[in-house]
């Protein structure tokens, strides 16, 4: 399976320096992703007010969100990174930021009805959402 470089997934969180190995980006993650991080993922893949302080809250709770400082904890530094990933990979499959957010947003009967952007919010609902994408990029029978 072909993996998104982790310079396309740190672009969508406009994360500096930019890491140009998963190990790099693990490291990234480890220590904890800037707040800016978030936001910046978030604005990529929802694009209303409610939908990004939504998504934003599925990630760190807004009031949470509002006492950190600078960094996230690596917790919420791994989530971060994962709809990122998920984000990125959809935009990289479906060649169009636009329509890559569509089918994130939109229920998917392979995943029991239920939108990507909701199964990916786990890691192994994550990886059931790249694997949908990849066999879709790929056309194999999903």
């Amino acid at each position: 399976m072909q993996l998104v470089s982790p310079e396309k997934i740190a672009a969508v969180m406009g994360l500096s320096p930019i890491p140009h190995s998963i190990a790099e980006l693990e490291a990234q993650v480890a220590e904890g992703l800037p707040k800016s991080a978030l936001r910046n993922g978030v604005e990529q893949i929802a694009l209303t007010a409610e939908a990004r302080r939504a998504l934003q809250a599925r990630i760190v709770p807004e009031a949470t969100y509002k006492r950190r400082r600078d960094r996230l904890t690596p917790d919420e530094s791994e989530k971060t990174e994962r709809l990122a990933r998920v984000y990125a990979t959809a935009a990289y499959v479906w060649d169009d930021p636009a329509d890559a957010r569509d089918f994130l947003a939109a229920p998917h009967p392979l995943l029991e009805g239920r939108a990507p952007l909701e199964v990916a919010l786990t890691e192994l609902g994550a990886r059931r959402v790249e694997e949908l994408l990849w066999k879709l990029f790929y056309g194999l029978p999903a």
